[in-house]
């Protein structure tokens, strides 16, 4: 992909007062924001997202939807910006005047904000004020989505819903209840459309490879190619409930599309333990995973969330969403896509039906 114009003036590409439905999407080069724009590009919006600026190219899951910005088809354009710079959000923001906005930039990863606990709640807090305030103050009339987290509830024992009390326990959960309860806040008092979806762990093959669910399926597949033995691993009695993040991202746009903003939990409804996750990833290519998988206590983290599982009622009642992909059809699909990446389709076995309680 080449490098987005550093220059605004292309992002109306020339087009006449009458204009597709347009959307801004932070952290567009992520598993979510990625699969956000394949979505909002499919039902005809022009999408634009931030990226920042690094020294090699960060673009690679929005490869196979790009297209040159000076093609008068375009309708997919990048615009450098980080959620620590206020005056460049605004800028774009007055500049695009965009229909819908959707934050998905953060600093994610909850083991990583123990080490970078100032910078995660400078980028997951502060960063969504500085968009609120940009969208306040430019009187733009737009839609504003807040990612939020499953990670939030923390302590408090599941299932959990919209109303279930918060007990963040990292910093990362810490920063997004601040950035929750400031988007509501906006909502009341300054009568922005904005929403928050709460949304349990997400998964699918462009996952992250720091994150759990990918160093599992990564690292059977260097396994069969004999490029390791071991994958070392933190707590493997954690709960969680993993969805499809297509699902997801379908959930964060009817959430857009109500007249009245609200807050939504999305999940599947189902726990499982990273345990149950190892079973079914290895015996999928016919390994014991108890053969492979070791504890190390270095990745325990200080205070653990043991067990999350969503109550997503209000989103099926009031959205219509229900997810399609399940727990066993998303782990063979991550590790289908590995193994496909390795050229090795063939060393997938029967699909597995159950796992072990």
């Amino acid at each position: 992909m080449r490098e987005p114009s550093t220059d605004d003036r292309y992002a109306h590409n020339g087009r006449a007062a009458e204009r597709n439905k347009r959307a801004l999407v932070t952290g567009i080069t992520g598993q979510d924001g990625s699969h956000l724009a394949d979505l909002l590009l499919a039902k005809g919006y022009e999408v634009h997202g931030i990226i920042r600026r690094a020294s090699s190219f960060n673009t690679s899951r929005l490869d196979h939807i790009y297209q040159d910005p000076h093609d008068p088809d375009a309708r997919l354009f990048l615009h450098y910006g980080d959620l620590g710079d206020g005056s460049q959000l605004a800028r774009i923001i007055r500049t695009l005047e965009p229909d819908e906005i959707y934050n998905l930039a953060a600093q994610s990863h909850v083991a990583v904000s123990f080490h970078q606990p100032e910078y995660t709640g400078d980028v997951d807090g502060l960063g969504v004020t500085r968009i609120l305030e940009a969208i306040r103050e430019s009187h733009i009339a737009t839609r504003f989505y807040q990612a939020g987290t499953s990670e939030m509830f923390g302590a408090s024992p599941p299932p959990q819903s919209e109303t279930t009390e918060f007990r963040p326990r990292s910093p990362y959960a810490a920063a997004k209840v601040y950035a929750h309860w400031l988007v509501a806040n906006y909502r009341e008092a300054y009568g922005l459309h904005a929403v928050n979806g709460i949304l349990f762990n997400h998964e699918g093959p462009r996952r992250g490879e720091t994150f759990v669910t990918k160093k599992v399926t990564r690292a059977v597949v260097k396994i069969l190619q004999g490029e390791q033995d071991l994958l070392y691993l933190g707590n493997l009695e954690a709960a969680r409930d993993w969805g499809y993040a297509p699902d997801y991202v379908e959930a964060m746009w009817l959430m857009m599309q109500q007249d009245q903003p609200d807050d939504y939990v999305i999940g599947t409804g189902e726990s499982h333990t990273v345990r149950e996750f190892c079973e079914v990833a290895f015996g999928l290519v016919g390994l014991d995973w108890e053969e492979h998988v070791r504890i190390d206590p270095k990745y325990f983290r200080p205070t653990e969330v043991e067990s999350l599982r969503a109550d997503a009622s209000k989103a099926s009642q009031k959205l219509g969403w229900q997810p399609k992909v399940t727990f066993l059809e998303l782990v063979e699909t991550m590790l289908t896509s590995d193994l496909a990446d390795a050229g090795m389709e063939n060393h997938l076995h029967d699909r597995v039906t159950t796992v072990t309680p």
